[in-house]
């Protein structure tokens, strides 16, 4: 079989991907930039001053200096693990970028594994400050500066690795991984062949076979994986005064790609102006909330922004915005167009986990917290999004339709043994069917008559007879759609959903009039 086939057929459901076959090499879906973050279970502040009056049985006015030490112990630390390793301890000021420091290191010190560099920078972070009372002082929760180690690790599994230590109370702990650093090295052990740049593979020989491995990326052992590489670096979580010093470790952001190559770039340069051009003047927040499997709902508090850089190095960028969630669109070298979801905000999302209701366990859709757990259900969730993305670009160019599929569009049908007319293509009531129909906030549950009536109609109905009159309108024109293939019956439902005849024809019927027909007046004038 052919190698170019293999993740096509597998992404056989992605529209995107099989309109553009002779264009496209291969689809990744992979998770780039993973930060976790580790809590000592110290969460609120009386639990805080429990543990210093029970815990470590000393007076509170005593902590911070007692901490203060416990600083300089980290400090300490890392000096002389940079020492043992034979690798630069870097104290910066001001701004720097430490990927860009730590990246010059690797090409001047080429190194295989272990550590690459120590680099402790000032930063204002959430530590344990004295409040002075009438009857006892209490230690309260505050931000303050303080020294910030970073350790930067070539992992032989997980690639380059940083650990983040605040030196001061409660020695919150984060730890960044990339899932493509983390490919490249199963790819390697399976002796499968592949070319990296950055954090993006342009060359894959077995694209099902890596698929496979990066599916494995989140059922890790996280928890075990992390407290190693905490302990790594905090020699202070072995002392008994921590009571063990384990961490309590959540998925503070999470990165899911979906790469897909192309063949030339001659091929996606012509292609990606109109993907963004699309993506910017037809996606609205209804669609964006979609996207993310979520609906408009009149509760909803949040704000969908759209935003989009052109003068972006080296290419331009579209961003959606839904609350602390992205999606991005963005091209790489020329040859990769990634859709990224990004993850900051789980609770808009739901897992199903097992839970206690009126005095019985039961397995509901829940909203989804930051526990490592529930990272397998992340990945659900962003491999979705980005595929639904990919779908609804996919009726944008090149224009598929031929002048004799729109031309059948013009004829009248039979359609359950009945004459049912011909679609009027420059019509304003046709066209504004099209644009119902096509609507994003249809694609994850289909639609409803109802949803057809309230597009099509400003004002609801005056009397149930009014009403009864629109549902059966509605009625004939969604037959009508059908009649087409343009439209299909869900089974079982009341609900219908857009085939992929009807997404390339609808589509392209609007594209020619309200795009192409509309510039062409526009430069005429």
């Amino acid at each position: 079989m052919d190698v170019a086939k293999r993740p096509l057929e597998q992404n056989a459901m992605n529209r995107f991907v099989e309109r553009f076959t002779s264009s496209i090499v291969t689809a990744l879906g992979c998770f780039d930039r993973v930060i976790f973050k580790g809590y000592l279970p110290l969460r609120s502040e009386g639990q805080l001053n429990a543990f210093v009056d029970h815990g470590l049985k000393i007076r509170r006015k005593d902590f911070l200096p007692f901490v203060e030490r416990q600083s300089q112990t980290l400090v300490e630390y890392a000096q002389n693990l940079a020492q043992l390793g034979g690798v630069p301890y870097l104290h910066l000021r001001g701004v720097h970028s430490k990927e860009k420091i730590v990246r010059e290191l690797l090409q001047q010190r080429p190194t295989g594994e272990g550590l690459v560099a120590v680099l402790c920078a000032m930063e204002t972070c959430r530590t344990v400050k004295l409040l002075h009372g009438q009857q006892r002082p209490r230690l309260v929760f505050a931000p303050r500066p303080q020294r910030v180690l970073y350790c930067y690790f070539l992992d032989p599994e997980l690639g380059l690795i940083h650990v983040r230590l605040q030196t001061w109370f409660p020695f919150t702990t984060q730890v960044y991984v990339n899932g493509h650093d983390w490919l490249a090295r199963q790819l390697q052990q399976h002796r499968l062949g592949f070319v990296q740049l950055d954090n993006a593979f342009t060359q894959l020989d077995d694209p099902q076979q890596a698929q496979a491995l990066a599916d494995r990326f989140p059922k890790l052992p996280w928890t075990a994986i992390l407290q190693g590489l905490a302990r790594r670096c905090n020699p202070l979580l072995s002392q008994p005064w921590l009571g063990g010093g384990r961490y309590y470790w959540v998925i503070d952001q999470a990165e899911y790609s979906t790469d897909v190559l192309f063949r030339a770039r001659e091929q996606l340069a012509l292609l990606y102006p109109r993907l963004l051009e699309h993506a910017c003047l037809h996606f609205a927040a209804t669609d964006i909330l979609t996207f993310l499997g979520r609906r408009l709902h009149p509760c909803f508090d949040g704000e969908v922004l759209t935003t989009c850089k052109k003068d972006r190095l080296p290419g331009a960028r579209i961003k959606h915005r839904v609350q602390n969630n992205w999606l991005k669109m963005y091209d790489k070298f020329g040859l990769l167009l990634r859709i990224e979801t990004v993850i900051n905000q789980p609770r808009a999302f739901k897992v199903r986990r097992w839970c206690t209701r009126q005095g019985r366990r039961q397995l509901l859709w829940l909203p989804m917290n930051k526990g490592v757990a529930n990272f397998y259900r992340y990945r659900e969730v962003a491999q979705a999004s980005n595929a639904r993305y990919l779908e609804a670009l996919s009726v944008v160019e090149p224009l598929p339709a031929t002048a004799q599929e729109l031309d059948r569009l013009s004829k009248p049908v039979r359609f359950r043994q009945r004459r049912r007319r011909a679609l009027n293509l420059l019509s304003p009531a046709d066209l504004e069917l099209f644009r119902a129909v096509l609507l994003g906030q249809h694609r994850l549950h289909g639609l409803r008559n109802r949803d057809v009536a309230e597009h099509l109609f400003a004002r609801p109905a005056a009397n149930r007879q009014e009403a009864r009159r629109r549902r059966t309108r509605v009625s004939r024109l969604l037959q009508l759609l059908c009649a087409h293939g343009l439209l299909a019956k869900i089974p079982r439902t009341h609900r219908y959903r857009v085939t992929a005849q009807g997404e390339t024809l609808m589509g392209a019927v609007l594209y020619v009039r309200y795009k192409a027909l509309t510039r062409e007046l526009q430069e005429a004038a």
